[in-house]
């Protein structure tokens, strides 16, 4: 066996924020040192709260800095002695609000450098829509209604500009905005205003932000007259968070992308999620949601930077597998993420048949893709992915039927999930997307069936990402998810692992067993080789791959989830039991 796999489509990823273990990165660095860890991973995709952002867990960026709050400069060069490979983010579509570019717009408004960086809504739709009784421009039916939509309502969050105007801008994620208290000298400036008038004032509009209630009905009795030069002033003082979308269409934003690509590689990075691309494109008529050809020419732009940089691309995208998106990407050379092992796992293991997973399997093998799976991760478990869709009046095939994937559903929903569905432009839901739980709990919180997750993936083609607390059995964190807010169902499935929990799990057999098969997947020079799927009755998975004299090979019956993995290599087999 050798030290570990120097081919980076062969090794296994480590997935995690930068203070999911203890409280900073260099926790998870010394995670990795320790020797029950030796050999178990090749690559470390590191969430993007270790760059500077706000909002999202991460993927709101302030910029592309390194968040010194969580990393150290020393953590790179530690692993990079540790022989693990770098994964980040770019989140293509969107920047903060607090980045410096939205802070410059904030700042001066239609003046600003970046006026055209981000998308102001009314101007995109000048001449394709009617403005509302709030200055909104609501865009024609015809193209409102082919909007992708990732929440309610319109995708916008309304600022406020130095000149006292409201602007529009394109807004496809989170937003929040926050009115903050008022004091007696932020009303000096209004004249008439007596102490005593100032003082009645302040304590009527905290008291409104403190309840959340509107301030237009604040009766300000012989203050009336001035009402709206104060609520000038309380709007004034709003602050905002949110996820700006960029523009692309503005060179300023190229050169944005090739100044953190620079970036990044000089960080260490190998691979680079594109996190979003899908939205970044947009035109009139159009969903806005991987539009064609556009979103392939800006792809191509990427790639071309990309290349400079030595960094291999992960184009992030979620769709229905009967729109066959994954294909069109995949045809043009990119890896791509296995949306649909997830659900395809749990849908083998409490149904006891592998026939959609190893269908699947061999789609991967016969069209030579080349993808980055997982099981959990930092987002929730997809269920979308997995549906048939109807293109040009022809309806294609999901990899589960309806039926299926709704029991799929109902079985982690049973079991403490929690849902996240999509709206169109009214508030509507119109699908379902993901569901959020820990995979553990994903499967009854069952070791057996964990452990025979963890050997399925580890035996599917392409590179395994493995989320830290599916490692240690994670169950669902209800508090946290109670707790989070807007995205709270997330916080599900991100529980910080103290380092003495850490200690304890190692001593655990469904951490010990696990670490054995991904350390297996990791080392073994069967895996650089080619994967034979064998046919079978539905109640066995057969997967064996090979090259050369090296050879490993997994066996498992559905009916008990128990398994044998056999390793030949350098004349020497072994036989692991489960």
């Amino acid at each position: 066996m050798q030290q570990n796999n120097k081919n980076i489509i062969n090794g296994v990823m480590l997935n995690a924020y930068p203070d999911s273990i203890s409280k900073k990165f260099s926790d998870t660095v010394d995670m990795l040192k320790m020797n029950e860890f030796k050999d178990v991973f090749s690559l470390l995709y590191v969430l993007p709260t270790f760059f500077n952002s706000d909002l999202d867990r991460g993927f709101s960026i302030i910029d592309y800095n390194i968040n010194k709050d969580l990393v150290n400069p020393k953590d790179l060069k530690d692993l990079n002695e540790l022989n693990i490979k770098l994964k980040f983010d770019i989140v293509l579509n969107h920047l903060s609000v607090a980045s410096p570019q939205f802070k410059d717009l904030l700042q001066h408004g239609n003046e600003s450098k970046f006026k055209d960086f981000f998308i102001n809504w009314n101007e995109f739709w000048e001449g394709n829509g009617i403005k509302n009784d709030d200055g909104i421009v609501i865009p024609e039916p015809e193209f409102l209604d082919k909007l992708f939509m990732r929440k309610s309502g319109l995708p916008i969050l309304k600022v406020r500009f130095p000149d006292g105007t409201e602007q529009p801008y394109w807004n496809t994620f989170y937003q929040q905005v926050t009115y903050n208290p008022v004091t007696v000298q932020d009303l000096q400036n209004i004249k008439g205003l007596t102490e005593a008038q100032s003082l009645f004032i302040v304590t009527q509009i905290n008291e409104a932000i403190a309840h959340n209630q509107d301030f237009t009905t604040i009766n300000f009795q012989d203050c009336s007259a001035l009402k709206t030069e104060i609520l000038a002033i309380v709007e004034q003082k709003r602050s905002y968070l949110g996820q700006m979308d960029v523009n692309a269409t503005s060179p300023l934003v190229w050169e944005f992308y090739e100044e953190t690509l620079k970036k990044l590689n000089g960080y260490g990075c190998n691979i680079l999620r594109l996190d979003a691309f899908a939205y970044l494109h947009k035109q009139v008529g159009e969903s806005n949601f991987f539009n064609k050809p556009g979103t392939w020419e800006y792809l191509e732009r990427i790639k071309q930077i990309a290349q400079k940089n030595d960094l291999i691309l992960l184009p992030e995208i979620h769709a229905e597998y009967g729109l066959h998106l994954h294909d069109e990407v995949a045809n043009e050379g990119y890896y791509i993420y296995d949306f649909f092992l997830p659900g395809l796992t749990i849908h083998t293991i409490e149904n006891k048949t592998s026939k959609a997973l190893l269908s699947w399997a061999k789609e991967i093998v016969a069209k030579g893709y080349k993808t980055v799976n997982m099981l959990g991760c930092h987002d929730g478990i997809p269920v979308l992915d997995l549906k048939g869709k109807e293109v040009n009046g022809v309806y294609n095939k999901g990899l589960l039927d309806d039926a299926e994937i709704e029991s799929v559903m109902n079985k982690i929903m049973e079991r403490g999930g929690r849902v996240k569905n999509l709206y169109d432009p009214s508030g509507k839901k119109i699908s379902y997307y993901q569901i959020n739980a820990t995979f553990f709990s994903a499967l009854g919180e069952e070791e057996q069936k964990l452990l025979l997750a963890r050997a399925i993936q580890m035996f599917m083609p392409g590179i395994p990402q493995v989320w830290y607390l599916d490692i240690f059995a994670g169950k669902n964190n209800y508090e946290a998810a109670d707790n989070g807010g807007s995205a709270g169902h997330k916080e599900i499935n991100r529980t910080t692992l103290s380092m003495p929990e850490i200690e304890r799990g190692l001593k655990t057999e469904v951490v010990k067993k696990q670490l054995e098969i991904i350390r297996l997947r990791n080392t073994s020079n069967a895996f650089l080789g080619q994967v034979v799927i064998n046919d079978t009755v539905d109640e066995v998975i057969d997967i064996k791959w090979v090259n050369g004299d090296a050879v490993v090979h997994l066996k498992a019956n559905l009916q008990t989830n128990g398994f044998t993995i056999q390793h030949t290599e350098n004349d020497i087999t072994n036989t692991m039991n489960f």
